[in-house]
């Protein structure tokens, strides 16, 4: 799920969409959907944005789609949506600053990336991890291996998926034992072909997320960097289409995407082994490996706030430093909250 230069961008843009898009419709089941009547206190039926079908982008099958249908969360909006499936954060910023979805959840780093590009779009929300403590993506080392320390590092192949947050990560693990990317060999390769080359032995590292993480420590590799502050973030961030956040009507319409979103993730929270289906089924993984990376998907959906843009400028900073981007970014420019101030997903009441 989690999280994605330019050069990614050129390569694999056309493998953007890695599923079909799929209208979200209503639960198969026989009793009403948990959140079939999810709305706001207080909110009308809006007749003016049943023209409007959005497109959510779903970054490494984090659920949403599956717990749209289990969830009925969009059974009764008085807008169509579907679902657009991407292997990891680059193309699918590209694809919201095209215009191709209207919104979809990215790690730290595609964003900034994106931004040096100036694509058209903006950061609206955060993904706040509920166990912060827990480090949703890691730089990992095959069984056997004798590297140690970050420092060990120095010299050796890195399987890395450019403009990612694992990116991120990878930078910022060595700048903090005094390494630049010139002391290493970055691989830039996908998550699928990341893991090929990590199984064949052909790279010594391997910075990802989870659940590709989790799968390989269960397999026998071993952490050997966790990506958690200061090096890393474990929030995640969504995007919008500038275009769309400018129209005042579909803006308040995607808010009320954004929000029924968010209510449906608190209800999978509420709801662990449910949650875990639908990651299993959704990214075509055992129920136990999907049960072991849950935490890396268990999250609050919060504003933007001032502490995230300061660490959002580090991060950009730290590209531009590093080289991997050519542009300065300016994370506030890019940042255009969605949901009114004090908004907690975490404190939102649903029905089990």
């Amino acid at each position: 799920m989690r999280r994605r230069t330019s050069r990614l961008i050129g390569t694999i843009g056309s493998l953007a969409l890695a599923g079909a898009l799929v209208a979200c419709g209503s639960s198969a089941s026989d009793t009403a959907a948990p959140l079939s009547n999810a709305a706001d206190a207080g909110d009308v039926k809006h007749p003016e944005w049943s023209k409007y079908t959005f497109t959510i982008g779903d970054n490494g099958g984090d659920g949403s789609q599956e717990l749209a249908k289990v969830t009925g969360v969009f059974d009764n909006a008085p807008y169509k949506v579907k679902f657009a499936r991407f292997t990891y954060g680059p193309p699918l910023v590209q694809a919201a600053a095209s215009g191709d979805i209207d919104l979809g959840s990215v790690g730290d780093v595609p964003p900034i990336t994106g931004a040096a590009k100036e694509y058209g779009f903006k950061v609206v929300a955060v993904n706040r991890s509920l166990t912060p403590d827990q480090a949703v993506e890691n730089i990992i080392v095959p069984k056997g291996s004798k590297l140690r320390t970050a420092a060990d590092l120095k010299g050796k192949k890195i399987a890395v998926p450019q403009g990612s947050s694992a990116h991120g990560l990878a930078l910022n693990a060595l700048k903090s034992v005094g390494l630049t990317p010139k002391d290493v060999k970055l691989v830039f390769l996908d998550p699928a072909a990341g893991a090929t080359a990590f199984n064949t032995g052909k790279v010594d590292a391997w910075s990802i997320w989870n659940p590709q993480s989790a799968i390989a420590v269960k397999n026998g590799a071993r952490i050997l960097v966790k990506g958690l502050p200061p090096i890393d973030q474990t929030s995640s961030y969504y995007v919008a289409n500038d275009s769309s956040l400018k129209d005042r009507t579909k803006r308040a319409a995607l808010t009320d995407v954004l929000k029924r979103l968010s209510r449906e993730f608190a209800w999978a929270v509420k709801n662990p082994d449910k949650y875990a289906q639908a990651l299993s089924k959704e990214q075509g993984i055992p129920l136990a490996d999907a049960k072991a990376s849950l935490a890396a998907y268990s999250n609050r959906v919060t504003p933007v706030e001032h502490s995230d843009i300061e660490l959002e400028q580090k991060l950009a900073d730290a590209f531009l430093d590093a080289g991997q981007i050519t542009t300065k970014v300016d994370v506030e420019s890019i940042t255009d909250n969605l949901l009114p101030a004090g908004y907690d997903s975490s404190k939102l009441k649903v029905t089990s």
